[in-house]
């Protein structure tokens, strides 16, 4: 049975269906967001951690991207140049976090979890730094030294955006992997 369900690609339509929800539970949690030291706060990076972490790489980055790209595009007030760069850099978060953790999740360690998950979160807070960085100086045209403090204004919401995201997904996976194993939706979603 499990053949019909398979697309001509591999991807089953039980896995698309969940990388939909979790873009759509991405989405929603870039809403809930507040202004800290220059930036804003928000909660999505776990969820784009999460999907990389259920989903894989590839189906986990585009849940992570599609969700937060969307927000930037529909709810955010951005252009599409700054979706397009968010929608990459979530991707890159989640796959590389997906990357770490490796595809064992039967017996994964929760240490493994943890590194995946820093990974993921800091290698998004270096992408963010980077955007500003050429937004600024090369696209606003801002002098350096303007640029830097910009940079220092909004490290401090990155980096706690960052080590939030570093706690919560490795709780919230402990948490929802036994029931996701015990209902088979993880051996639908490695099919």
């Amino acid at each position: 049975m499990r053949e019909k369900v398979r697309e001509k690609n591999g991807i089953t339509t039980y896995k698309v269906v969940f990388i939909g929800v979790m873009a759509a539970v991405v989405y929603v949690l870039t809403m809930f967001r507040f202004p800290l030291l220059g930036s804003k706060v928000h909660f999505a990076n776990a969820m784009a951690l999460l999907s990389g972490l259920l989903l894989g790489p590839v189906g986990g980055g585009l849940a992570a991207g599609i969700g937060s790209g969307l927000y930037d595009l529909l709810g955010g007030g951005y252009g599409l140049d700054e979706a397009l760069i968010t929608t990459v850099s979530k991707f890159a978060m989640a796959w590389l976090c997906a990357r770490v953790a490796g595809t064992e999740r039967e017996h994964v360690h929760p240490g493994r979890v943890t590194t995946a998950c820093a990974a993921g979160a800091l290698f998004y807070v270096a992408l963010y730094m980077l955007k500003t960085f050429v937004y600024q100086r090369f696209v606003y045209g801002f002098p350096v030294d303007a640029v830097w403090a910009t940079m220092l204004t909004k490290l401090p919401a990155s980096l706690i955006n960052a080590g939030f995201a570093m706690v919560v997904t490795p709780l919230f996976y402990a948490a929802i992997l036994p029931p996701l194993n015990k209902t088979g939706a993880l051996r639908h979603l490695d099919a």
